[in-house]
């Protein structure tokens, strides 16, 4: 190569690295504008979608009295006190006396057995990708050292000036990245019985809820920030926005943070990095959106709940795999009690969860939503849940394994992931058993999960037919639900 040729490329390397270097920095400047045009255009990490399932913790003083009536939430026990519901007023007077203040739960939250390691631990051995820590509910005694609490009640009102005198926030999430899951917090917007939301909306805003949200991002860097207690204000008195774009732009999360969507009394479902749901049967939508809700009804530990308010394992499991193949995620919670012990019946279910995961994972995380998400067998579809806010997990169990007298049940659902295709069946069926509206190619091979046996399958004009052998049923161990996968289907 001559000199001149040579001055040429260096010229040219000279011009594309100062062309990388300025589209780098563009792409490092970008800002997001306080609204919510530019705010919802921000991309969602792949991962929250590629997740499938996380674990929601309530924790707090609340987990003292750890009691409601069945069907209510315990950790609004403050709130059931103060608006005078019978049966928890009833409750806390032959208790703990009727002079008794909620403020007197901090000074008794000890505690004591707290072990994060541990709770990361078996949130891992549940197959979970990643957690959502209450770090402050409606009461608003953060689990964090934290000064705006304590000076707007007047009183210790955080987790290292009364109580376990420690920070559990930071020892959760240091935990919690020793693994590989990503750590979240829940932050509760407004607080019940804060003197400064009562006495002056605007002021609570700036001088409590925009340096306290600031302080628990910038103290532990969280990958979601998971807000609530939207309800009571529009967006705008909120300055959700501009909250945001403050996240979104300057806080040291700004890269990988992910928010949902209740940042007003007018943006569920509407904006944010994604939508939920909590305690709803069936949900679609074309964003990534959550389902949250507990094992038994209650989030925070109800110590009146029954092993029979409990949702089994198996339909923990279906009720994943709906949401999964609706194209959602599963935010399932846990309430430790008061000492910081989860409570044995919530390690079982968790740990039954992740034998579940161990063999069929591959058809959850990282998949997307068929064109299907799933088939009814023959019967009436036209059986509805309860409402949002009120569905019990007995809905699932109702549209698969035990249905009302003449109606169908979702016999298969289907998520997908490449060129694999997965079918996961509540029943396993003997005999021939028909996918319907799916072809398969020469190359097809069809698997069960956990069996190393090619299944015999054919095309039919209804779809895809399957010959599934008698000896699947002695050879492996009964599932809550069973994984088929169809590789290189069309």
């Amino acid at each position: 190569m001559n000199s001149s040729s040579l001055i040429k490329l260096s010229s040219l390397m000279i011009a594309c690295s100062l062309f990388m270097t300025s589209s780098t920095a563009i792409g490092q400047s970008a800002k997001y504008e306080a609204n919510w045009a530019s705010l919802d255009s921000r991309p969602l990490p792949a991962w929250f979608e590629d997740a499938k399932f996380g674990i929601f913790i309530h924790w707090g003083p609340y987990s003292v009295p750890a009691w409601a009536p069945k069907g209510m939430y315990s950790e609004w026990y403050q709130y059931w006190l103060n608006n005078n519901d019978k049966a928890v007023n009833e409750h806390h007077n032959t208790v703990y006396g009727k002079d008794f203040s909620y403020y007197n739960f901090g000074d008794l939250f000890k505690a004591e057995g707290y072990h994060p390691e541990d709770w990361a631990k078996l949130i891992a051995a549940a197959g979970a990708k990643y957690v959502v820590l209450t770090s402050k509910h409606h009461d608003g005694f953060p689990l964090w050292p934290n000064k705006e609490a304590s000076k707007a009640f007047s009183r210790p009102w955080n987790s290292m000036e009364t109580g376990p005198k420690t920070d559990l926030a930071g020892a959760f999430a240091a935990a919690i990245r020793k693994t590989d899951m990503k750590m979240g917090f829940y932050y509760s917007l407004f607080e019940w019985y804060n003197p400064l939301w009562l006495k002056d909306k605007k002021r609570f805003v700036d001088e409590h809820l925009f340096p306290q949200v600031k302080d628990l991002v910038t103290k532990y860097k969280p990958d979601i920030l998971w807000a609530d207690g939207e309800w009571e204000m529009s967006d705008k008195d909120w300055k959700s926005e501009e909250l945001l774009a403050w996240l979104y732009n300057e806080s040291p999360v700004k890269d990988q943070v992910i928010v949902n969507d209740r940042w007003g009394k007018d943006t569920r479902k509407k904006h944010g990095g994604y939508y939920t749901t909590e305690y709803a049967a069936d949900f679609e939508a074309d964003k990534p959106w959550e389902e949250c809700r507990g094992m038994g009804f209650s989030f925070g530990f109800n110590k009146n709940e029954d092993l029979q308010d409990y949702n089994s394992a198996q339909t923990l499991i279906l009720m994943l795999v709906n949401i999964v193949s609706s194209g959602g995620n599963l935010l399932l919670d846990i309430g430790p009690d008061a000492n910081g012990k989860i409570p044995a019946i919530m390690q079982e279910r968790l740990l039954q969860i992740g034998a579940w995961m161990k063999l069929n994972g591959e058809a959850i995380y990282g998949t997307r939503k068929w064109k299907n998400t799933f088939q009814w067998s023959a019967g009436k579809t036209d059986w509805k849940p309860k409402k949002e806010g009120t569905e019990s997990g007995t809905y699932i169990l109702k549209q698969t394994v035990d249905p009302d007298p003449g109606y169908a049940v979702k016999e298969a659902f289907f998520t997908s992931k490449g060129n694999d295709l997965y079918a996961i069946l509540p029943k396993l069926p003997v005999g021939r058993f028909l996918l319907k509206g799916l072809n398969a190619k020469g190359n097809t091979k069809v698997q069960l999960l956990g069996s190393d046996k090619v299944m015999k399958w054919r095309n039919v004009s209804a779809g895809l037919e399957l010959t599934i052998p008698a000896f699947y049923t002695t050879e492996l161990a009964e599932q809550p639900a069973y994984t088929i996968r169809i590789s290189n289907v069309n």
